[in-house]
């Protein structure tokens, strides 16, 4: 399984369902069940689905807070050159995060079942 890193406090928005869209300046072709990393602690706090990746236009952008949690003020702009919603689906939180092994130079992705099995 792939890992996400996602920063505090948008990975526990996402954990809660609140957050449905996580905004990326790339585009990306996974699909499927996807590990929630929180940024800097080497566990595993989650999972969700990822369905699917769009590209945003400012306008789509700016009306869709409720979908991507930040706040209309700060949505004056796109915060990348080409912005991204990556569209995320049943959420799932662990009761006890999983322990992992962080690659050197991951800041995006991490695959799982290697850094996993480094742990044990």
């Amino acid at each position: 399984m792939k890992g996400l890193l996602v920063k505090e406090p948008w990975i526990d928005l996402i954990l809660s369902g609140e957050k449905t869209w996580e905004i990326r300046g790339t585009n990306t072709k996974h699909r499927g069940t996807t590990g929630l990393i929180k940024s800097g602690t080497g566990h595993v706090f989650g999972t969700v689905e990822i369905v699917d990746s769009q590209p945003l236009t400012k306008a789509e952008y700016e009306r869709s807070t409720s979908l991507h949690g930040i706040p209309e003020e700060n949505c004056q702009q796109l915060p990348y050159k080409r912005t991204y919603a990556w569209v995320l689906r049943n959420p799932f939180f662990y009761e006890e995060p999983i322990p992992y092994t962080h690659p050197l130079g991951a800041v995006i992705w991490v695959d799982l079942d290697k850094a996993m099995k480094a742990e044990v």
